[in-house]
């Protein structure tokens, strides 16, 4: 009866876990969508390193998750709930401060690109900076051939399409958050033809070949095709 139990109590964590994540992210999605893409966008990235903060949410849901499924919202004695009380004025608020402040560097942390510009959000730029695409200034392309250290970072095997800016702002491409459901196809598509345009402005271009085969491992041969057409391209 206990080990059913426990069984039980694991499912439901994974199951709410798996749909309040996937809540949150659309939620997420459907905001920075509402707020940042233009009708004539064709791609947006949610950029890299700060969408990783995501996972401090999901970190949170699995916490509360816990406490629900253990608890049931209820403590276990009187003193535990007194100090819960005690500490409640001076703990709320700093929370509050800190994940609206999270919350907020999440959501304006997106690049959108459309046919003949790229407009940057930043948590110091709110309202957008707009380049033109001859605002590139190089280009770096390659697959990652070892798997970082850090917690949610860059995988072996995963692609990325740097671009640097006139102004030293770098931002990878292939983080791509989606593209207009006018295109209907994969962001790789869009960023090779992104590419083309890049590479006959005469933009400096670094890409290498090396590590190609990592990505052909988990990827279907139609998205490969795409990223070594990429990694080919130079003029």
């Amino acid at each position: 009866m206990k080990l059913l139990r426990g069984t039980i109590y694991y499912v439901l964590l994974i199951i709410g876990v798996v749909i309040l994540s996937i809540a949150f992210g659309a939620l997420i999605s459907a905001i920075q969508s509402m707020l940042f893409l233009p009708k004539d966008y064709t791609m947006w990235i949610f950029k890299y390193p700060i969408n990783r903060l995501f996972f401090i949410f999901e970190l949170y849901i699995i916490i509360l998750l816990i406490h629900i499924l253990k608890k049931g919202l209820k403590w276990t004695n009187k003193s535990e709930k007194n100090v819960v009380k005690k500490r409640k004025k001076t703990f709320i608020v700093p929370f509050a401060i800190v994940n609206i402040i999270l919350l907020y560097t999440i959501i304006f942390n997106v690049t959108v690109i459309t046919n003949n510009k790229i407009i940057n959000y930043t948590f110091s730029c709110p309202q957008g900076k707009e380049y033109s695409y001859k605002d590139v200034v190089k280009i770096e392309a390659g697959v990652y051939g070892k798997k970082s250290n850090i917690p949610y970072s860059h995988g072996k095997g995963d692609f990325y399409y740097i671009i640097k800016l006139n102004d030293g702002t770098r931002i990878d491409l292939a983080e791509a958050g989606g593209v207009n459901i006018y295109y209907d196809e994969d962001p790789r598509f869009i960023l090779e033809r992104l590419d083309r345009e890049l590479v006959k402005l005469d933009v400096s271009k670094v890409s290498s070949m090396e590590n190609f085969q990592y990505c052909t491992k988990n990827l279907a041969k139609i998205y490969t095709d795409k990223i070594r057409s990429i990694l080919e391209n130079k003029k």
